[in-house]
């Protein structure tokens, strides 16, 4: 008796991402209760959640001499511009500048719920695929490496912790899941535990 072929990676994403929003957006304040200023103009922003056909998470290590979020694990990804076509023309701009991934190698499958940040924006993770091979080349000054992860890591939700820092002289809990030297936390891993509770229903 022939066994039924487990579905690929691109077709769970397809089916988790068609599945609807299945409630609201993230933030850097989900496990911090009340630290969210009112009333604050959040501007638009898009990242590149791009997964490889080896079903492999691309991201990046942050420049080290950036003056924000400098050395962290991130997304490719930043701010809308005049000249994008919203969210999604801003993520694959992006991702086309910070790690030399060619537009026309990507396959959009949808975009999760924003995320609220502490900084200020309203980022909207873009679930592509990559369609075909490409050499990834690091952006200078703004990305020291681009490496990937199993996609099966990240979308285990076993494998994150929470955890805490001090910042701005009070403690802050933050959601992290490691993958070897790399330390992904924060927005990313909070980003990235979505679309895993999304894909668990």
């Amino acid at each position: 008796m022939d066994r039924p072929v487990p579905p690929t990676s691109a077709e769970r994403l397809r089916a988790a991402l068609a599945a609807g929003p299945g409630g609201g957006g993230s933030s850097d304040f989900d496990l911090n209760p009340g630290s969210a200023p009112a009333g604050a103009v959040l501007r638009p922003a898009g990242v590149l959640v791009a997964v490889t056909p080896d079903s492999e998470l691309l991201l990046t290590k942050r420049s080290s001499q950036l003056r924000h979020h400098p050395g962290q694990i991130a997304f490719p990804g930043g701010k809308v511009d005049p000249g994008d076509d919203g969210v999604i023309g801003a993520a694959l701009r992006e991702a086309e500048e910070e790690i030399g991934l060619p537009r026309d190698a990507v396959e959009v499958l949808g975009t999760l719920p924003p995320h609220r940040t502490v900084t200020g924006f309203a980022v909207t993770p873009v679930v592509a695929l990559v369609t075909r091979a490409f050499d990834p080349v690091a952006e200078p000054g703004e990305v020291d490496e681009v490496f990937a992860v199993p996609l099966e890591h990240v979308l285990n939700p076993e494998n994150y912790s929470v955890q805490g820092r001090i910042w701005r002289g009070a403690e802050r809990h933050y959601y992290a899941v490691p993958w070897g030297p790399y330390y992904i936390w924060g927005a990313t891993a909070r980003m990235l535990r979505v679309l895993a509770e999304r894909m668990a229903r």
